[in-house]
Formats: structure tokens, sequence, C-alpha cells
């Protein structure tokens, strides 16, 4: 699994990164997968809906088992 949520965030990346921003996976914990923004997204207004709708629709659809995505720091 967390090699498919690690390609998923590879093809999200580059968009975040032309907005300043970045994706790291920290874990992946019974389908919660945490992850770590960084550059310009950490103190974004708009970062929670990225990840939700952004970054967690896209992983839910691509990989089995994802139920939601949380932010850490």
């Amino acid at each position: 699994m967390r090699e498919k949520v690690e390609a998923v965030i590879k093809e999200i990346r580059p968009f975040l990164q032309r907005d300043g921003g970045d994706i790291e996976l920290v874990d992946i914990i019974d389908g919660v997968v945490k992850v770590r923004l960084k550059g310009a997204c950490m103190g974004c207004p708009m970062s929670q809906i990225t990840l939700q709708e952004g970054v967690g629709r896209a992983l839910r659809e691509k990989v089995p088992g994802i139920i939601k995505v949380e932010a850490v720091q």
C-alpha cells in the first residue's frame, strides 16, 4: 500500500511545488494517510481544502483501503 500511496503523491507533488509547496508521506495507519505539508502549503489557508479535495480524493480513488488523509507537524 505504501508504494501505491507514494506513487500518487509523486503525481500530485508537481502541482504543489508549482505554488511553492510540497508534501511528504509520514505514515499510513489503518487506512489513514499521514502527510507533512511543506513550504508555502504549511501556512496556506487553503491547505486543508487542497489536502482533502485534492490529495485525499486522488488517494481514495487510486489506492483501495484509504479512508482519509491527515496533516501532521
